[in-house]
């Protein structure tokens, strides 16, 4: 009996997230930026110019762009994101981890001790990060609410399924829980050329 409540819990469970599509976003790469570390890259009189709001709270995507480099190479017109942050962080994919010539480790969002170093290059100058690249992992944004409906919990790691003609399940999506959210999914590109998937298609926790 206890076995058979389980197995029903369980796919009642799955038909209420399924019930419950996610946004999916690609989030190509990109820099986070202290206010500090932009004057440097623009020059002190230079101001960010926003090109357009991000689906979460607060968040656009300036007009400004730097140019990345590594040992083995340099990847040019990396938009930076806005506003400024506390610390300056480079999220990349795996694949531009080869193009660059640096090893960035697999992180959530913020967490950059101990990450790659990089360098970065702007209008009026450039920066030697010595930390702060990483690749991002996936995630979803979601409220207090959206968790609850959802039945997940801040920092739990979860499975979501990509339909489509190369859909599949993606494990070790982490789940971020905030009242400054909106519900949202980010996979970066290797993830989404790997399943076909454009941006503001749907998934679904599993």
């Amino acid at each position: 009996m206890i076995e058979t409540k389980i197995i029903t819990d369980n796919i009642a469970r799955r038909l209420r997230r399924a019930a419950k599509p996610v946004v999916c976003n690609v989030s190509n790469r990109h820099v986070h930026i202290t206010q500090e570390d932009f004057k440097t890259l623009f020059g002190h009189s230079y101001a960010m110019r926003k090109l357009k709001d991000l689906m979460q709270p607060g968040e656009f995507a300036s007009k400004e762009l730097l140019e990345i480099s590594g040992p083995r190479g340099s990847i040019k017109k990396v938009r930076i994101l806005g506003p400024f942050r506390k610390y300056t962080q480079v999220e990349i994919s795996r694949t531009d981890c080869f193009k660059l010539g640096i090893a960035a480790p697999v992180r959530e969002s913020g967490k950059i001790s101990g990450s790659a170093p990089i360098k970065l290059i702007g209008a009026a100058g450039e920066l030697e990060l010595k930390e702060g690249c990483i690749v991002a992992a996936r995630h979803i944004h979601m409220t207090s609410a959206d968790a609850d409906e959802l039945e997940l919990k801040d920092g739990e790691i979860v499975r979501i399924e990509i339909s489509g003609v190369r859909g599949g399940i993606l494990g070790g999506t982490l789940v971020r829980v905030s009242p400054k959210y909106a519900l949202e999914c980010h996979i970066d590109t290797d993830e989404a050329n790997s399943f076909d998937f454009k941006s503001g298609g749907w998934i679904y926790v599993v």
